[in-house]
């Protein structure tokens, strides 16, 4: 037989053998045969290398190693889902939306306790695949998710399609994994959860081939009348679809279902956490309507958390950001819901009081959502005869200055702001994910840079790049980390006014608050200005938070910080226009060189267009903007292959 054609048979059967196994469960070939003809496909297509198939099932075995995940803006936001934590939590939802719409039925699912991923197809090959991230910005994790056998390369479907889901890891895989971690000497994994994030973030996709991952999806982007028939479609295209979903018409129902698969939920051969109620009608989700965070239409029914008894070896107390002073249980480690705890905050004195907390106390301590760790109560047949109530420090545990307490609030605070601790975590905070997401400057290192002498305030995350040298002679900072963290402080300058206003740490103003203030006042100059009764306009925006704004940039102190941050080159806006679907629509684009335009102008019309300006060129980068005189960038883009495009091409591309 033809070589050629031997591939394309081999292509075909291993294809076939892998839905039957890994989707359908049930094997019509044993592991060696199978093992057999993948080693013949592997020869085959090593000896005629120019007929290389982005389906192939030889992409499944891994080899790519990355130095880091590249971001990738998600097209939807893939939100979250409100918790419910008993039965009755559950009918309030269903009777709240079958009040105002009689008709609605309901699908329920199994909560698999993984973590999120969006795979997009185009032309029917698998082209992206990204983490759920904060839900809006992601990381692409293509090449892992490909080692994944259950996730198809290729699927009958020639427009783009996204399709979302939950990867996870099998307790089999889980077992195993643990075994072999504990003959090499190395810590283990605490749950399936925490082994299948890490292992899906994993730089060698070789090693993620090697810990038998698995999906499940549930989530169908393209035209669908309900979410029954999202699941059959995705079934139909050869994804992987958890078989326990029901459809159901009232509480009743759903009530007799959460108890049986809360019967049988041990007996799984992978982790839930609980089970998601969904309207079924997709007529009725925009009507139902969204939160800025979740939508109204659906829910997580969340079981009941596991209880632990441990003893309080001691109290601590932090320091936040905003000088909130938090108490925290210190206790002896315990494993709750499949991972160890020694952990919880107590919140405030008044939490403290209300349990009833003495020095040593036995308590029982649960996961709250199977996840945060929670003081329950106290055994108070364990308690030691005079243990003493424990009690709320006076003074801050960092700076020592006195605390204070503003009638009518718990918290007590520390007013110095210039507490060593308070300035800390306001770094952290700026950098984090939720805000203005710096990768690579993670907690440990902010402390690090702190004590070092290089950070001291916000403004000096976005002058390291004058210390390059300097930071290489840091403990575990080498020449690639400190390349990678400066390339994302560049890159980070694009973020809109939103995050750097969260980012900014002003008391009251959170996330959401954040984008409803920007989307009023699209600039920080419109901002700095606005008054109370401006602020007070905007919905869901009350008198405390808007004094707080106000307050904020009436302090000199904070005025000279905004106006260094513009001069550093932070985006200082907020983009209110549509975006238009283009050529560059969801592309990576750097520009580099002198163009007959302004850099920044052109930049803004790319994101208007929906592309993603960057810095920095990698592997990810999708077209290289170059004019005269353009440097490095142009000549790493050459040696990676990019499309190229001159200024007159780009002006094209945009007709």
């Amino acid at each position: 037989m033809d070589e050629l054609k031997r591939i394309d048979e081999l292509r075909n059967i291993l294809t076939k053998a892998g839905y039957e196994y890994y989707v359908l469960d049930k094997p019509t070939m044993t592991d060696y045969e199978y093992d057999m003809l993948m080693k013949e496909l592997i020869e085959l297509e090593n000896k005629h290398q120019e007929y290389y198939s982005a389906s192939s099932p030889t992409n499944r075995i891994g080899g790519e190693i990355l130095t880091k995940f590249e971001k990738v803006t998600h097209v939807t936001p893939m939100m979250s889902l409100s918790d419910v934590f008993s039965l009755e939590e559950l009918e309030n939802f269903i009777t709240k939306i079958k009040k105002d719409y009689e008709d609605a039925s309901f699908i329920c699912e199994l909560k698999i306790d993984g973590l999120s991923v969006a795979l997009e197809y185009e032309d029917g090959l698998l082209k992206r695949a990204s983490t759920r991230g904060n839900g809006v910005i992601g990381e692409d994790i293509t090449n892992n998710v490909k080692t994944i056998k259950s996730v198809p390369l290729s699927i009958d479907y020639k427009d783009k399609l996204e399709v979302r889901g939950e990867i996870f890891m099998p307790k089999a895989s889980f077992n195993k994994l643990n075994k072999e971690k504990e003959a090499n000497g190395e810590e283990l994994f605490q749950n399936c959860r925490n082994a299948a994030s890490g292992s899906i973030r994993q730089l060698d996709s070789k090693i993620v081939a090697k810990r038998n991952l698995d999906v499940f999806l549930y989530y169908y982007l393209g035209i669908v009348n309900s979410q029954e028939e999202a699941l059959l479609k995705l079934k139909a295209l050869g994804f992987k679809v958890n078989p326990y979903y029901k459809h159901f018409s009232n509480f009743n129902e759903i009530k007799e279902y959460v108890n049986y698969i809360e019967s049988i939920r041990e007996t799984l051969p992978y982790d839930i956490d609980g089970i998601v109620i969904k309207v079924n009608e997709m007529s009725l989700h925009d009507k139902i309507g969204y939160t800025v965070k979740v939508p109204k239409w659906a829910t997580a029914y969340k079981f009941t958390p596991e209880e632990v008894l441990t003893r309080l070896e001691e109290v601590t107390f932090q320091v936040g950001r905003s000088g909130v002073i938090t108490p925290v249980a210190n206790f002896k480690p315990v494993m709750v819901a499949g991972s160890l705890v020694s952990k919880a905050t107590l919140h405030n004195e008044d939490y403290i009081i209300s349990k009833d907390l003495h020095e040593h106390d036995y308590i029982y301590v649960h996961k709250a959502g199977d996840v945060i760790p929670e003081v329950v109560r106290v055994e108070l047949s364990k308690r030691e005869p005079n243990s003493k109530m424990i009690q709320m420090i006076k003074n801050c545990p960092c700076c020592h200055m006195p605390l204070t307490r503003l009638e009518g609030e718990a918290d007590y605070y520390c007013r110095n702001n210039n507490c060593q601790e308070r300035v800390i975590n306001s770094l952290i905070h700026f950098a984090s994910k939720s805000a203005y997401d710096i990768d690579s400057l993670g907690d440990k290192l902010v402390r690090l840079l702190y004590e070092e002498g290089y950070l001291r305030n916000i403004s000096d995350i976005f002058k390291l790049k004058n210390y390059e040298e300097e930071l290489k002679s840091l403990p575990k900072l080498g020449a690639k980390s400190i390349e990678n963290l400066l390339s994302a402080i560049e890159n980070s300058k694009h973020n809109p006014l939103n995050l750097l206003l969260f980012g900014l740490g002003i008391p009251n103003v959170g996330a959401k608050a954040a984008r409803l203030i920007c989307e009023k006042f699209s600039t920080m100059d419109l901002l700095m200005n606005a008054s109370k009764e401006e602020l007070l306009n905007i919905n869901e925006i009350g008198e405390i938070t808007a004094l707080e704004v106000i307050n904020y940039f009436n302090n000199q102190t904070n005025r000279e910080l905004i106006l260094e941050l513009k001069e550093l080159g932070l985006r200082m806006d907020y983009p209110t226009m549509e975006v238009k679907q283009s050529f560059f629509t969801g592309k990576k684009v750097v520009i580099t060189g002198t163009l007959s335009i302004d850099r920044k102008d052109v930049k803004k019309i790319l994101m208007e267009h929906g592309a993603l300006p960057v810095e920095s060129v990698s592997k990810k980068t999708d077209i290289v903007i170059y004019g005269e005189n353009a440097g490095s960038k142009l000549t790493k883009a050459k040696e990676l292959g990019i499309r190229l495009m001159n200024e007159e091409e780009y002006k094209k591309a945009l007709e």
